[in-house]
């Protein structure tokens, strides 16, 4: 309980994972723990600035990859490791896990130009816990139809997300002992007993 820990929420558009992220930090909180949420793309005022491109402007996979470990670059610099070294837990919506899985998986980028990404931006730092929010693909578009505005990834088809999904559950796969492996197409209270589990043995 005495090392900060970073934790982040993983799943395709739909699953339903940010319902459940500022329940899971406020029970965080709960316990006494300094927890400070944010999310990818963003968490910083160019993250945001790069977020509003890189949701609504078309461009090349490989463009969009660039752009999404520049904006992580300065949210790590700039917010998770500051709070990491002053004791904050970090509770953050996505992270590189996302850019395997859509630039990845969804559009096609090579994983080995991921992984040299990867290793630039974040050689030092991999979050201590990430779980997944896992769901068939055809619930999370139900879920999604609901939406009035959808941004460009939103929009996608059905076949990009499940690749994208694919693509998460191998990353979890390869690395079992960081990943935990939510049903989120069960009910939001199965969901958050599964969390409460997680939670009280972190």
């Amino acid at each position: 309980m005495n090392k900060a820990k970073f934790i982040t929420f993983e799943g395709v558009d739909g699953a339903g994972k940010s319902t459940h992220l500022n329940w899971f930090a406020e029970t965080l909180r709960q316990r006494g723990l300094d927890v400070l949420v944010t999310r990818e793309p963003g968490g910083t005022p160019l993250g945001e600035r790069l977020r509003d491109i890189l949701l609504n402007q078309p461009m090349h996979a490989e463009t969009e990859a660039l752009l999404m470990f520049a904006a992580r670059l300065e949210h790590i610099e700039q917010v998770i490791k500051p709070a990491l070294k002053r004791g904050t837990w970090v509770v953050s919506d996505r992270f590189s896990d996302a850019s395997f899985a859509y630039q990845g998986g969804g559009r096609g980028v090579p994983l080995d130009k991921l992984e040299q990404l990867e290793h630039w931006v974040h050689a030092d730092l991999q979050p201590d816990l990430t779980l997944l929010f896992d769901i068939p693909v055809e619930v999370a578009r139900q879920r999604l139809s609901n939406n009035v505005t959808l941004d460009r990834f939103e929009q996608e088809k059905g076949a990009f997300f499940e690749k994208v999904r694919q693509a998460y559950l191998d990353r979890c796969k390869k690395n079992p002992q960081r990943f935990a492996l939510i049903n989120a197409a069960q009910s939001p209270e199965k969901v958050k007993a599964d969390l409460e589990r997680i939670v009280s043995s972190i």
